[in-house]
C-alpha cells in the first residue's frame, strides 16, 4: 500500500467547537501555527456561523487575521449560508467547506432549514465561491446515521451528492457526524460517490464515538479516499448532536497509516506535543490512544521476541 493520503486538520474548528473551555484567539492562532509546522497543508481554521449558536467560533475573523500565511498552507472556512461565505471571503479563506445534512430532522436542528433548502443554498454558495477563485468542498453530514431518525439510507446520501454536482465542488466529503458508521458503509458510500463523480476528490470525516473510527479510516484508505479529516488530540464533536464525542485523533491516524506504509507527510512527534499542549488549555487530557500510550518503539538489535 505505497501511497500518500492527505490529512486535513480540523482541531481548530471541529476540535474545539463543543468544548466547555472557550479558547482565546491567541491560542487558536497558535494551534494553527503548530499543526501547520507539523506538516499539515490544509487546516480547517474557523467556521463562519452564528456566534450565538456556536460561541467557540465567535472570533473567526480575529483568528484568520492573526494566522501567518505561508506558501502551501490552505486555510479552510466552514460556511452554511451566503452570509457565512461573505465573511469567509472577507477573512481571506483559501477554501470554503459547505455542509449539508442527509437527515431532515438533523438538518433543521443543526442548520435551521430542511434538506432541500440547504442543498439549494449549498449549490449557490459553491458556485459563488468558485467564481471568487476559492477552492470548494461540500460535506454531507450524518451520512452514516442520524441521532434523531436512525439509519440514513445510502440512496438518500447519494441523491444529495448528485444534486450538488452541477455546482462542481472540487471535493466531496462524507461525514460520520455521530460516530455510528461501520466499514461496509464506508466502502459502499465511497463507491457510490466515485461512480457519480469520478473526477472529484473524495474525503472522509470520522468520529470515534463507538470506537469504529480507525476501522472506518482503514476502509476509506483501502477504497481509495484522497483525504481524511482528523483532529489533534482527538477532540471534537457537533454541538447539536446528543452524546457527541471526539474526532479520530490525528496522532492515531498518522501512526496507523505510516506503520502500514501509507505516507501522510505529518511529523508525529510534533502532533503528540501539540495534543498535550491543547489538552492543557482545554483542561482535559487528549482522547487519542497514542497520546495516552505513546509511540510503539523500534525493536532494538538483539531484543527477545
Amino acid at each position: 500500500m505505497e501511497r500518500k493520503v492527505e490529512i486535513v486538520e480540523v482541531a481548530p474548528r471541529d476540535g474545539i467547537q463543543n468544548e466547555r473551555v472557550l479558547l482565546p484567539s491567541a491560542d487558536k492562532i497558535e494551534l494553527i501555527r503548530r499543526v501547520a509546522e507539523a506538516g499539515t497543508d490544509r487546516v480547517e481554521a474557523a467556521s463562519f456561523v452564528n456566534p450565538r449558536r456556536v460561541p467557540q467560533m465567535a472570533d473567526a475573523e480575529a483568528v484568520m487575521a492573526g494566522v501567518e500565511r505561508r506558501p502551501g498552507l490552505s486555510l479552510i472556512g466552514l460556511v452554511l449560508n451566503a452570509a457565512g461565505l461573505e465573511r469567509a471571503r472577507a477573512a481571506r479563506c483559501d477554501e470554503v467547506n459547505v455542509v449539508v445534512v442527509a437527515s431532515e430532522t438533523f438538518s433543521r436542528k443543526n442548520q435551521g432549514a430542511g434538506m432541500a433548502d440547504m442543498a439549494a443554498a449549498a449549490a449557490a454558495i459553491l458556485q459563488d465561491a468558485r467564481a471568487a477563485g476559492m477552492r470548494t468542498s461540500v460535506t454531507v453530514g450524518a451520512a452514516f446515521g442520524c441521532p434523531f431518525e436512525g439509519e440514513v439510507p445510502a440512496d438518500r446520501v447519494l441523491a444529495m451528492i448528485e444534486s450538488l454536482l452541477p455546482a462542481q465542488p472540487h471535493e466531496i466529503a462524507l461525514a460520520d457526524t455521530i460516530g455510528c458508521g461501520v466499514p461496509t458503509q464506508v466502502r459502499a458510500l465511497l463507491a457510490g460517490t466515485r461512480a457519480l463523480a469520478p473526477a472529484a476528490r473524495l474525503r472522509c470525516h470520522f468520529h470515534n464515538t463507538r470506537n469504529t473510527g480507525l476501522a472506518n479510516v482503514l476502509a476509506a484508505v483501502e477504497a481509495g479516499v484522497d483525504a481524511l479529516d482528523a483532529s489533534t488530540g482527538g477532540f471534537g464533536g457537533c454541538p447539536f448532536a446528543p452524546a457527541a464525542t471526539g474526532n479520530v485523533a490525528t496522532e492515531d491516524v498518522v501512526y496507523m497509516l505510516e506503520r502500514m506504509g501509507v505516507a501522510t507527510g505529518i511529523d508525529l512527534d510534533a502532533v503528540l506535543r501539540t495534543a498535550q499542549w491543547l489538552g492543557e488549555r482545554l483542561e482535559r487530557p487528549p482522547i487519542g490512544g497514542l497520546s495516552r500510550a505513546g509511540r510503539f518503539p523500534a525493536v532494538s538489535a538483539g531484543a527477545c521476541a
